[in-house]
Formats: C-alpha cells, sequence, structure tokens
C-alpha cells in the first residue's frame, strides 16, 4: 500500500498532520493507499511557493508554458494504461471506460491547451488603446472524485498556460490521479512551485483555500452546498470565483421517430446516463417522451438499463461499476427508496443489493416511473445509475419539464428532423445540448445556468477564466 506526501515547491514533503486518508477500492472494499489528511499549515506552505514561482512562471510567454504541456500529454500517454488502472482501482469505473474517458479525455485537454497558445488572442489594439490578457496570480483548484483526472487537467491546463501558478486539492475519495499528474508534472522539470498539491478534507483545505488573501481564484467543481461555502468565504478577499456545480438534466425525445429511431434514442439516452455509474453532473437522468409513446419509452429503457448490469470493472466487459464509497451507495439507494415511498414504480433495478455480488458498493442500474415532476427524484442529482422517465404532451410541455429545475448543466435533444431538434435545444435553459448524441468538443466551453454554477471550462473561453483584462491607452 502506498503512502503519499504532500507535493510543495517542487518536492514530495510531510504533510504537518500526522492525521492520514484511507483510499477505498470501491470493489474490493480494502484500503490501497493512504494520504495526509492535511492542514491550514500545509496550505500556507503551498501557497507561499506558488506566489514565489509566480513572477517567473508568468513571464514565459505561452508558447514556452506551453512545452511544458505538451510534455505533460506525452508523458501521460505513455503512462495511459498504468494511469488508467489508478482510476478504475479508486474510482471503480470499469477499465473500458478508464481508458478511453478517464485518459482520452485529459490527454485531449492538454493537448487543445498546447495548441491554444498559438491561436488564443492574447493581445489586441482597439482605437488607441490595447487590450492585454493576463494571468490572474496563484489558483485555488478544488476538485472532485467522479472523473480524478479530467477534472483536474481541466482546471490546471489552462490555468498554467495563462501563466497561474496552482494549488490543488483533489477529493479526499479518489485523490491518487492527482497525485499521478503531480509525478508527470514533476519528471517534465515544471518549475518549483508552479503546481502543488494538499490532500485533506474540504472543512479543513477547502476552508483554508476558499478564504486565503494570497489566493487570487478559487476553481471549483463539486456539490452546490461546497459551492455556497467556497463563495461566502471566497467574499471576504474578493477573489475570482468559478464555480461547476450539479446538474438534473433532461434528454427531450422528440415525436417525429419511427419505432427503431425512438427505440435508439432511449437506448441512447439510459446509456448516456449510466456512463460512469451515472456519477456524472451531466447525466441525462430525466428522460421526456411523447405521452403516445410512454409505455413503449419504459419497454425500451428497462431493456437498455439491463444491460448495465454491475460487475467487476477490471473485466473488460464490465459496463456498470461500483459507487465510489459506502456512504455514495447507500444514498442512492435512498434516492430510489423515497421515489417508491413517493408515488415512483421501479421498473426495473430497485434499491436492493445486486445478486452474486457480496462485496462493493454496488447498485443496481434502475429505471423508475410514475414520478411527480416536482418530486426529489425529479428536481435532486442522484448521482448514480437512476434514470426517470416522464411523458409530455407536447413540445411547448417538453420544454417546460426539461426547464423545471433549478440546474442548468446539460442537456439532449434526440429528435428525426435536425432543424426541428436545433429549434428546441435552443429553448432549453442548459449550458450545453447534445443533439442526437452530438460528439465531445475540446474546444466547446463546458458549464451551466442557474444553481449549475458560474464560469465556463474548456476551450478558449475555460482559458479566458483564468486571466485578467488590462486596457493600456496611449
Amino acid at each position: 500500500m502506498n503512502n503519499y506526501d504532500i507535493y510543495v515547491g517542487g518536492k514530495w514533503v510531510p504533510s504537518t498532520s500526522d492525521k492520514r486518508i484511507e483510499v477505498i477500492n470501491p470493489t474490493t472494499e480494502e484500503a490501497i493507499a493512504t494520504v495526509p489528511d492535511g492542514t491550514k499549515e500545509d496550505v500556507d506552505a503551498a501557497v507561499t511557493a506558488a506566489r514565489k514561482a509566480f513572477p517567473e512562471w508568468s513571464s514565459k510567454t505561452p508558447q514556452e508554458r506551453a512545452e511544458y504541456l505538451v510534455k505533460a500529454n506525452n508523458l501521460l500517454k505513455e503512462r495511459s494504461a498504468e494511469y488508467a488502472q489508478t482510476v478504475t482501482d479508486e474510482l471503480g469505473a470499469p477499465i473500458k471506460i478508464s481508458n478511453m474517458v478517464h485518459m482520452g479525455t485529459p490527454i485531449g485537454t492538454l493537448k487543445t491547451y498546447a495548441k491554444l497558445a498559438d491561436e488564443f488572442e492574447w493581445e489586441k489594439e482597439v482605437n488607441n488603446s490595447i487590450i492585454a490578457h493576463e494571468p490572474i496570480g496563484v489558483v485555488g483548484a478544488i476538485t472532485p472524485w467522479n472523473y480524478p483526472l479530467h477534472q483536474v487537467t481541466a482546471k490546471t491546463a489552462p490555468a498554467l498556460l495563462a501563466g497561474n501558478t496552482i494549488v490543488l486539492k483533489p477529493s479526499e475519495l479518489a485523490p491518487l490521479s492527482a497525485y499521478n499528474l503531480a509525478k508527470v508534472f514533476d519528471e517534465i522539470g515544471l518549475p518549483e512551485g508552479v503546481f502543488n498539491v494538499v490532500s485533506g478534507r474540504g472543512e479543513v483545505v477547502g476552508d483554508a483555500m476558499s478564504s486565503h488573501p494570497d489566493i487570487d481564484m478559487i476553481s471549483f467543481t463539486g456539490s452546490g452546498r461546497a459551492g455556497t461555502a467556497i463563495s461566502k468565504n471566497a467574499a471576504d478577499t474578493i477573489k475570482r470565483v468559478a464555480l461547476e456545480l450539479g446538474g438534473k438534466s433532461a434528454s427531450v425525445i422528440m415525436d417525429d421517430f419511427d419505432d427503431e429511431g425512438f427505440a435508439k434514442a432511449v437506448k441512447s439516452t439510459v446509456n448516456q446516463c449510466f456512463t460512469n455509474g451515472g456519477q456524472r453532473c451531466t447525466a441525462f437522468s430525466r428522460m421526456l417522451v411523447p405521452a403516445a409513446k410512454y409505455d413503449q419509452a419504459l419497454e425500451f429503457a428497462k431493456a437498455a438499463a439491463e444491460k448495465h448490469a454491475p460487475g467487476d470493472p477490471n473485466d473488460e466487459s464490465t459496463r456498470l461499476g461500483p459507487m465510489v464509497s459506502e456512504a455514495q451507495r447507500d444514498r442512492v439507494r435512498g434516492f430510489i427508496d423515497r421515489a417508491v415511498a413517493d408515488g415512483a414504480t421501479v421498473v426495473t433495478g430497485g434499491s436492493e443489493a445486486p445478486e452474486g455480488l457480496d462485496k462493493g458498493f454496488f447498485v443496481k442500474p434502475t429505471v423508475l416511473a410514475g414520478a411527480k415532476e416536482d418530486s426529489e427524484v425529479a428536481q435532486d442529482e442522484v448521482f448514480g445509475p437512476v434514470i426517470t422517465v416522464f411523458p409530455y404532451d407536447d413540445i411547448d410541455d417538453a420544454v417546460r419539464l426539461a426547464n423545471n429545475t433549478k440546474y442548468g448543466l446539460a442537456a439532449g435533444v434526440y429528435g428525426a428532423d435536425a432543424d426541428k431538434s436545433l429549434a428546441v435545444a435552443r429553448r432549453l435553459r442548459a449550458g450545453q445540448v447534445d443533439i442526437n448524441d452530438g460528439r465531445w468538443n475540446f474546444m466547446a466551453p463546458f458549464g451551466g445556468y442557474k444553481q449549475s454554477g458560474n464560469g465556463r471550462e474548456l476551450g478558449s473561453e475555460g482559458l479566458a477564466e483564468f486571466l485578467e483584462t488590462k486596457a493600456m491607452q496611449r
């Protein structure tokens, strides 16, 4: 079992705390590593190192900084299989998903930002002014467990390219992928203090970062509750705060499909919702279908869900691994039980333990019907393999249902007519809408409306989040 230190000032150093946090493999329920239960003093040391490194790092050209991203990208690709296994071990993601998504996405993100060094408009002239984009300073990044390498890279790559230095707090549930990235940066010779990692708990390390007077920006991905606390902590020092929070995304399946197209749309919605065990803020957890096809949709959804049989994530054929922790498993099962108590019907799945799985934090893939549109399961983020199907009367009713949530992160539209589908997508109050399984685009901004947060990640908009704007008149 590996025992990690914190990474500060280009060195692996002991925490000032003698307490450790065990990292639990959610498949075996056994500890596979420990990380420091970090302290405010650890944060102070990391911020001091980042502040010291900032002048030299920020004075480099974007192209010089991009060279480090290229080197990191190359080393990450070399170690892709090894680091994918880390994701499977700490998160429980099926190994096929770890290889394709958990590694493919951060590799693509590093490559994209390296290219943006030449493509981004760092400076322009407007009449008698020079408009320049400059780094903010020291960035505090607080990342979640559900995409433990991607979420770190989505913040780190643009922040570094912009010329900022970083203090990172990864989730205590799945911190090992962040440590892998620290190893990469260490081995490629990233200057000391440019990237620092302090593990620990949100109420200690996260609070110390968000209220720290020498951290100029906080970039956070996680729950709305934690995002609210971070915003309040940051207010005293007027630091910039970028928040990527929860979602309760709807998939609108239009009424212009034939039976084959309708079946494919239902299947795609279920597959999208259950990817990564449903532990994703963009999961299409509400499926909206024409009322006349409601029973047919339930039949198709049941068949699609049952193909996601829970199993060993190290098996290449497994599509649904365990939840990240015992608490998360119990949370998801609780949602199912309360939904049933509130009048919903289990079409398939349920809160009982899957048969034959005596160990591991597994949840059955579950389809619910008959839930009220304002019920807990319809309004709150489950973060597990649970999808609820709702009928709608007409497309105006579908749009109303889709927008009837405090969140606005993502949505999906499936339709036979491309123009009509796009027209519906324009009416949805969400930061990104996939039309007929639109492909992932590394240059497209990612972020949400309403209580899904503020700010954007990825692409040029994601880079701009980490930059100040200066006007110089002459």
